[in-house]
């Protein structure tokens, strides 16, 4: 039958394999044509639309890191924030960055164009518009008023911004674009695809139907007698015996078949029926593998879900992210619905399906005895309870869950943290109770890293804050020269941050310093010999001036080592400026000293030798010891200038203060100077007196130096002017000479001690640095000031202004003087000078005024009309009443235990006024202004009340 069946395929393959063989080939190659221009097609799209997105999210990269930068400028000028300030200058590295990016990327002219203008713009914003703005920004200009100063930069901001926003549509609608094309070619292909399958369709139903008029009924009538003998009934087959077609040979093979059917159909039942039970048997273990399989994957879940924990652990140093990824990897491998972590040693946490409020409550439940139990039991801690109202949500009611509590022990056996997971109606297997145990130290091994790295942390940042205290510059570098750390100072030093200086190899912080350093090639010798020099204890020192500012600096290093090995070396930058300026000032003080006594000295040995070893005439001896006077006292002038500067400094130089008339000690210095010099004219412009309180030697000590002074300076003669004047409360003179002047640079150095002009002219002129000194500090004792004009060449203007003395009052109790205020103060004060000053200051101020030298006098006048305040001094001569009495006195009357009390007092004995009652307390010598702010600003405060507290006497209020 077989080979009957083979002989008639062979048969009509012959005669249609060639039609149908070429229709076959037509259609693979057609297909292959059309699969061919699709997979081309849909390449490049996704090629071009790749690119694309890589463009436009570089781009969008861009745009947000300019809006981040010009929202943090925003809120750095809107708060001060410095940690946004920061933000918007790092912004431009990353722009840049970006900018790079986007360059690789670009395609197009207009993409060129784009990057042009992103760099044009990120050097005008970060270049030419932050730097200024927050310049004046922390100079004290507010946000709006830079904003209104800058419109050009809002208009181009505004205007950048939606260039970024019109580029990016242009890019997404670039996409969407080429999209369309896509899909349009995509139809387009599709469509011919499908006219050419209808083609092909036609063709086959042509030669099928040809195919079922020659071949097609004959095997009808054949499929219905195998229908009907497959039936079991009599079959009729077609009368095509005498056809030598392979319809014939089919005909006479199928009478063959037929009966060879009826023997082949027992076999095939047998077979079936085998069949059957293999499929069943295949089937169950279909259903194994599949159970399997669900095992594996829970299995790999679990393991993925491990490894992810593990991995974070690992990788993170924030406590936070840990404890947040811990929580949730757990709750995944436990299956839990909610779950929490808790570190003993903060009480911080991190939880995943519990709320804020349920997280404290968690925690108070822990130190109410739940932690003593885990610490007891040493593991885990299954409990079965209901659930509260709050989980149950859309159950109507409450039903059981079970929480297991895993606690994570340090090293040293410690709960360190404990760990809490939840399932609603489900129990946890106690079977799993060993990866528990094992996820819970795993869990511990990272607990204690973090508390490591925390503890590393805080003390890195106190080591860095105790290097930054240092005033010297702190340098550390490796073995190899790197920076490793530095501090504040030498940051501050050599104007760089610690993040540009922190990681800089040695060539590169070694031209940093060469930049600065007069002496690099020196400095470098140096840095070889530290670098190259055993770790034998001894420091190796190098002196430098700096470019910049002049500063002498003094650097020493030191080898750092451990256990034998040296790690590296420390340098220590020391600012020696003062040191040296001093040193300099002190060799040239001797030097100046030394000629200033030997001096006198040389004439008066000189000529005491003369009249010794000689005979002189009376007149000749009497020259002789008229010089020998002079230049003693000259030497003791000398000696008195050196024990003034010792009192001044030690703080003992005694002031015999009282009234003075500033006028007659000008007129006595001035008649002193005029006999001393031929070749100058010493003019006095001053009214015919003029008071201040004052020391009348120490104040003529002043005026001789000033004039030796400008008698001195002006070596080639000329007159030397002295103006008095005066305002409302100051006297002021003027000392003027028409002398060498004084170069700018050398003003504000002219009142230190021992410092002289650096001047070739001036160094032929004598004197020990110590005469301005001098008098500027006995002008400060007199509450004054002393100032210096000058021009080189010119001459020199000193000007010395004193506090001017009011004529003496008298005590006055009825008679009130003032203006606006209304506030009425009484004043308590001995000192009568000084009394007058602080009514003169009141006054002046609006306030009305009585003032009593006597505490028993203004007690009384106090009872009659009880002041708004009391300016009180607490030694008081005269009437037996100190100020501390009077307080308690007034401590004692309804009517004037509420008066406030500023204490004006050369005693410094603050804490006693102020707990006995006084609100404010002033050591002499102050401002007088700054007892007049302090009276208005107490009564402000007080409403006009105020208290006195006496401890130890009943009834304080």
């Amino acid at each position: 039958m077989a080979k009957i069946r083979d002989y008639v395929n062979k048969s009509l393959s012959r005669r249609f394999g060639v039609m149908m063989g070429a229709f076959l080939v037509f259609f693979l190659v057609g297909t292959g044509i059309l699969l061919s221009i699709l997979n081309v097609l849909s390449s490049s799209y996704t090629e071009e639309r790749t690119a694309l997105k890589k463009k436009t999210m570089a781009a969008q990269y861009i745009s947000e890191s300019f809006n981040q930068a010009f929202f943090d400028a925003r809120g750095y000028m809107a708060f001060g924030n410095k940690n946004m300030r920061d933000s918007t200058i790092t912004k431009e590295e990353e722009i840049r960055r970006f900018s790079d990016d986007f360059g690789l990327k670009a395609s197009s002219e207009s993409d060129l164009v784009f990057l042009q203008k992103v760099k044009d713009f990120s050097d005008y914003y970060f270049g030419e518009v932050l730097p200024p703005v927050f310049t004046a920004y922390e100079n004290g200009a507010q946000g709006h008023e830079l904003a209104e100063a800058n419109p050009e930069v809002t208009k181009r901001v505004r205007d950048f911004k939606i260039y970024l926003s019109d580029y990016l549509t242009g890019l997404e609608d670039e996409l969407d674009d080429r999209y369309s094309k896509l899909i349009r070619t995509q139809t387009y292909v599709m469509f011919t695809f499908l006219l050419f399958i209808v083609g092909i369709l036609l063709t086959v139903l042509a030669i099928t139907r040809l195919m079922l008029n020659q071949v097609g009924k004959p095997l009808s009538e054949l499929s219905a007698a195998a229908n009907d003998i497959a039936d079991g009934k009599p079959a009729i087959l077609p009368r095509v015996e005498n056809r030598e077609d392979e319809i014939g040979v089919l005909s006479l093979a199928f009478r063959v078949m037929t009966e060879k059917v009826m023997e082949k159909e027992k076999d095939l039942l047998e077979q079936n029926n085998m069949l059957i039970d293999q499929k069943e048997e295949l089937h169950a273990q279909q259903e194994e593998l599949e159970k399997t399989l669900l095992v594996l994957r829970k299995n790999e879940a679990k393991l993925s879900s491990r490894n992810e924990l593990i991995n974070r652990m690992s990788r993170s140093m924030n406590k936070k992210e840990v404890l947040g990824s811990v929580i949730s990897n757990m709750c995944k491998i436990l299956n839990a619905d909610k779950g929490i972590i808790v570190l003993i040693s903060d009480y911080s946490f991190a939880a995943e399906g519990v709320s804020l409020e349920g997280s404290k409550k968690f925690i108070r439940h822990l130190k109410e005895g739940m932690l003593d139990r885990l610490d007891t039991e040493k593991g885990a801690v299954l409990l079965n309870r209901r659930t509260q109202p709050e989980e149950e949500g859309l159950h109507e009611e409450s039903f059981y869950c079970q929480d297991l509590y895993l606690p994570i022990f340090s090293a040293e056996k410690e709960i360190d943290a404990v760990m809490c997971f939840t399932r609603m109606g489900r129990p946890f297997s106690e079977e799993n109770y060993e990866d528990w145990r094992v996820l819970s130290k795993n869990i511990g091994i990272a607990v204690d890293k973090i508390a490591l790295f925390e503890l590393s942390e805080r003390e890195r940042r106190l080591n860095q804050s105790i290097l930054d205290s240092i005033k010297e510059g702190v340098q550390l570098v490796d073995k190899a020269g790197m920076i490793l750390q530095v501090n504040g100072q030498f940051c501050e030093m050599f104007g760089k941050e610690d993040r540009q200086l922190q990681g800089m190899d040695r060539e590169q912080w070694t031209t940093m310093l060469d930049f600065f350093i007069e002496e690099s090639g020196d400095f470098l010798i140096y840095l070889n010999e530290a670098f190259s020099g055993e770790e034998n204890g001894e420091s190796k020192t190098f002196t430098y001036t700096k470019k910049d500012t002049g500063q002498v600096i003094k650097v020493y290093s030191e080898a750092v080592g451990h256990g034998g090995e040296r790690l590296g070396t420390v340098f220590v930058h020391r600012d020696i400026t003062k040191e040296f300026e001093v040193d300099q000032m002190k060799s040239e003080f001797v030097s100046t000293v030394s000629h200033e006594l030997r001096t006198p000295l040389a004439s008066i040995l000189g000529f005491s030798e003369l009249m010794l070893n000689r005979e002189l005439k009376p007149d000749r001896q009497k020259k002789y010891t008229a010089t020998i006077l002079s230049e003693a006292k000259r030497l003791t002038s000398l000696i008195n200038d050196f024990l003034d500067v010792q009192k001044m400094e030690a703080g003992k130089m005694n002031y015999n203060k009282k009234p003075t008339d500033i006028i007659e000690v000008l007129h006595h210095v001035v008649e002193i100077y005029k006999d001393t010099t031929a070749r100058h004219e010493i003019h006095l412009d001053a009214p015919d007196e003029a008071h201040i309180v004052g020391d009348k030697e120490k104040l003529g000590q002043v005026f001789r130096n000033l004039l030796s002074n400008a008698i001195k300076y002006s070596p080639d003669g000329g007159v030397v002017n002295i103006s008095v004047y005066r305002d409302k409360s100051n006297i002021h003179i003027d000392i003027t000479d028409s002398g060498i002047g004084i170069p700018e640079e050398a003003i504000g150095k002219l009142f230190t001690k021992f410092y002289r002009v650096d001047n070739s002219d001036l160094r032929k002129i004598g004197g020990t640095g110590l005469g301005l000194a001098i008098v500027h500090e006995i002008v400060k004792a007199h509450r004054g000031d002393i100032k210096i004009s000058s021009v080189p060449n010119w001459g020199s203007t000193f000007t010395v202004t004193f506090p001017a003395y009011m004529a003496k009052i008298d005590e006055k109790s009825d008679t009130e003087e003032g203006n606006s205020s209304g506030y009425r103060v009484m004043v308590i004060e001995d000192d009568s000078s000084l009394g007058e000053l602080i009514v003169q200051e009141l006054k002046e101020n609006g306030f009305r005024v009585n003032y009593f030298a006597n505490g028993a006098t203004a007690l009384e006048a106090m009872g009659k009309q009880p002041p708004d305040a009391l300016v009180l001094d607490i030694v008081l001569e005269g009437g037996g009443l100190d100020g501390w009495e009077i307080m308690n006195r007034m401590k004692q009357s309804a009517n004037l235990k509420n008066i406030p009390i500023i204490i004006s007092s050369a005693l410094d004995e603050k804490i006693r006024g102020l707990n006995l009652g006084a609100h404010e307390y002033l050591v002499k010598p102050y401002k007088p202004s700054q007892l007049s702010k302090t009276i208005m600003q107490t009564l402000l405060n007080l409403g006009k009340s105020g208290q006195i507290f006496i401890p130890g006497k009943g009834n304080q209020e």
